[in-house]
């Protein structure tokens, strides 16, 4: 989901928002170094699976599948709202591009707390890291995950105070175009993840 998809609000094709990477290179350095860390770490979930695959088919139906849907559910709603907060911006409508961002705020800290929530149900239900080797690599899939869910929401931090201070205008708001290239990413990671933990193992 990106800012330029969402018809609803019209960037009156003003140059700025066409023809260009958005945020800016740190960012998407950034990303891509998160792009290779999870790549290394769906290597060793696909090379664990190939070599334990009764383990990985048993010990996932143990999962609590309500859990990974609402994480999913929270982690596309608060990346649709840091979209329409970009969106917004693009179309100079600074008030309501805050008010997105903080829609998308709100929503993604409850994230970290389903995740919480989900690992007390884990540990009531007996499921550890040392649980067996499914139980292990999803820990170690979706705690990676989470931390960089942290970073993305103290990004979000960042740049809501910026914003509050006029540090973007519809011209230069790469800031805010950076956070939503990150959470997008972090959000499309965890649209690999939950199918491979929860749905399809």
């Amino acid at each position: 989901m990106t800012a330029a998809a969402i018809p609803a609000f019209d960037t009156g094709d003003k140059p700025a928002a066409r023809g260009r990477i958005p945020g800016n290179h740190g960012i998407w350095v950034g990303i891509t170094c998160e792009f290779v860390e999870f790549l290394l770490l769906f290597t060793v979930y696909f090379v664990a699976r190939a070599h334990f695959p009764d383990a990985f088919e048993s010990d996932a139906a143990r999962l609590s599948i309500v859990a990974g849907t609402v994480i999913t559910l929270l982690m596309v709603t608060s990346s649709f709202f840091i979209a329409c907060s970009v969106a917004t911006m693009r179309a100079g409508r600074r008030r309501a591009s805050i008010w997105w961002l903080v829609a998308g705020l709100v929503v993604a800290l409850g994230y970290p707390l389903a995740k919480y929530l989900e690992i007390q149900w884990n540990v009531a239900h007996g499921i550890n890291g040392a649980s067996g080797i499914f139980f292990t690599v999803y820990y170690y899939l979706t705690f990676t995950h989470l931390v960089h869910g942290f970073w993305g929401i103290l990004g979000m931090l960042w740049v809501l105070v910026r914003h509050l201070n006029n540090g973007y205008t519809a011209e230069n708001h790469s800031g805010l175009e950076a956070l939503a290239s990150y959470w997008h990413a972090t959000d499309i990671i965890w649209l690999i993840i939950f199918p491979l933990c929860y749905v399809l193992a």
